[in-house]
């Protein structure tokens, strides 16, 4: 069932976005080689204590992190570590997710450690515009769909490609929740967007072919040619006029 929120909802999730915002503003002053990503980790954590809330994905489904920190090859669900230090010319992603009075905010974003390669760069920069591409579609009486094909068909145009088997969400009072969001799709199909559905879009990009595979910590997904991978993510609502930002400051 896809949850259509009340304003007070809204403005709830508003709130948890921010909470989540807040941290990867946070976070961005520590990403340089030597951390350790359970450092990173521990840093989230406290600070999103700090702000009345709890790391949403501390403890879901078994995830033993409070934030997914997923390094240059790792496309998602990457588990922290203390045996994992940040080099230069890395690239690592931050998936965050953070709850406040019951409802939650995700979003991701991809960081540079150091000097990266132009490669890096330009993954990095489609990635991110694909995002945006997919919120130009994200408004009342559009479909899903329509989000979903203008990011694939954005990130096809640039030569880079996407797992097939993780999707956005609908996000309120679980972390996930209907409808997916797939980062491919026909325009004009899927659930119909209305005001108040509150969704995350989360294009992950790869630089080389889209397969990929899962450790054997059940968690991480890597690149199957081991090619560099982004994740760029944000929680909006379905506005009146468009769309709302939920995961920004």
């Amino acid at each position: 069932m896809i949850n259509i929120r009340t304003p007070q909802e809204v403005k709830l999730l508003r709130e948890a976005g921010r909470v989540v915002a807040k941290t990867h503003q946070y976070l961005q002053q520590f990403i340089k080689p030597g951390i350790t990503t359970k450092e990173l980790d521990k840093l989230a954590e406290k600070f999103i204590l700090s702000c009345h809330a709890t790391p949403s994905f501390k403890g879901l489904y078994g995830f033993k992190g409070s934030i997914c920190t997923s390094i240059n090859d790792m496309v998602i669900h990457g588990i922290p570590s203390s045996h994992e230090k940040l080099k230069d010319g890395d690239i690592i992603s931050l998936d965050i997710g953070a709850c406040l009075n019951g409802y939650h905010g995700d979003s991701a974003w991809t960081y540079k450690v150091g000097n990266v390669s132009k490669e890096a760069e330009f993954l990095m920069k489609v990635t991110h515009d694909a995002l945006f591409e997919g919120l130009k579609q994200a408004k009342p009486g559009n479909r899903v769909g329509d989000i979903s094909a203008a990011i694939e068909h954005y990130v096809a145009a640039n030569g880079c490609t996407s797992p097939y088997d993780y999707t956005g969400h609908g996000v309120g009072t679980s972390v996930h929740e209907d409808p997916l969001v797939p980062n491919y799709g026909r325009a004009g199909h899927g659930p119909k967007l209305q005001v108040g559905m509150v969704i995350a879009v989360e294009p992950m990009v790869h630089l080389g072919k889209a397969e990929v595979y899962v450790l054997d910590d059940e968690w991480g997904v890597k690149t199957l040619d081991h090619s560099l991978a982004a994740h760029y993510e944000h929680t909006i609502a379905i506005t009146n006029d468009g769309y709302e930002i939920m995961t920004t400051l």
